[in-house]
């Protein structure tokens, strides 16, 4: 990660977000304003991959309903404070940064989150094929043959801790 930092996000990060969004997630892509709703409720779950001052890539991450994934591009209006799972939410990287340990590095964040907050189980929905690295990780499939919450193609996907 040479010359790459990740930093907790701002608000004037959140334009970069949802274009970084648009374009490694296509379909999938949420929008400016789930982004901000996102921080809004949950700052600490939310991190800014930044290199030489511009962003290249962004993790979101919170506390959601266990054994649940929230829809896509719709408002969460609260964060659950019981019977929750750690959820990773996002994580999307520009092309440039792939390869450089990031997804790893983001992934370490998101664990030492959970524990910190007590959660026994990281949960996620992987998309684009995205199942494969997080196989490598640790992360199990949460229903094996069945599509995910997204649709086909897509994985809940959870991380004993």
């Amino acid at each position: 990660m040479k010359d790459m930092e990740w930093r907790p996000m701002r608000a004037d990060d959140l334009p970069a977000v949802a274009a970084i969004s648009a374009a490694v997630h296509g379909d999938f892509a949420e929008t400016l304003a789930t982004y901000e709703e996102r921080l809004a409720l949950y700052p600490a779950g939310c991190v800014t991959l930044e290199e030489a001052g511009v962003p290249v890539g962004f993790l979101i991450s919170h506390p959601w309903h266990a054994g649940q994934s929230p829809a896509l591009n719709q408002p969460l209006g609260a964060i659950p404070h019981e019977n929750a799972d750690y959820y990773l939410h996002d994580i999307a990287l520009l092309p440039q940064t792939r390869g450089s340990g990031a997804g790893k590095a983001a992934l370490a964040l998101v664990i030492a989150q959970a524990r910190s907050r007590g959660f026994k189980r990281v949960t996620l929905v992987a998309v684009n094929g995205a199942d494969r690295f997080w196989s490598a990780q640790g992360f199990e499939h949460a229903k094996t043959g069945e599509a995910g919450p997204y649709g086909p193609g897509t994985f809940a996907m959870h991380l004993a801790l």
